[in-house]
């Protein structure tokens, strides 16, 4: 299946036990990839997990009856929003940072979603397992470009 093909997966509204905003439900199999040893050695498989997108939140992965929340440290890579530095990728299967995306801004070489595009098309992605938030990263790039095109 697509990385970033539309899933039938139901929106769950689930509220992140430390801000309150509702999270994103992420596969069991985006937390076995990105969890620390130590942490993964935790986890509840019989339960289901939720990822929370606010970037001001220690919280990145919580269980839907919160018994259960895991943070940036116990990830092995930085998550994007949660961290600002300019080398957090945007795009993890690409290695899209935000420092990169700040580079091809404005430049007239191919636009970064499109390359992002051809190489999904391509069955090259796999944000299921490097992307924390366990979902295509495509819509992070568009934002963040735009973001840059507002400034």
């Amino acid at each position: 299946m697509d990385c970033c093909a539309p899933t039938n997966t139901e929106d769950v509204k689930t509220e992140c036990p430390s801000c309150g905003e509702n999270g994103k439900k992420v596969q069991l199999i985006t937390l076995k990839s990105q969890l620390k040893a130590s942490a993964l050695e935790t986890i509840e498989p019989e339960n289901f997990y939720v990822f929370c997108s606010n970037s001001s939140c220690p919280i990145v992965y919580f269980t839907g009856n919160h018994s259960q929340t895991f943070v940036e440290n116990d990830l092995k890579v930085p998550v994007y929003p949660k961290k600002q530095s300019a080398d957090v990728p945007v795009c993890y299967c690409f290695d899209w940072t935000r420092e990169r995306l700040l580079q091809a801004n404005g430049t007239d070489d191919q636009k970064p979603a499109d390359q992002i595009k051809a190489h999904v098309q391509a069955g090259r992605c796999g944000c299921e397992v490097n992307n924390p938030q366990g979902a295509c990263c495509l819509g992070n790039v568009n934002a963040f470009v735009r973001g840059l095109k507002e400034v």
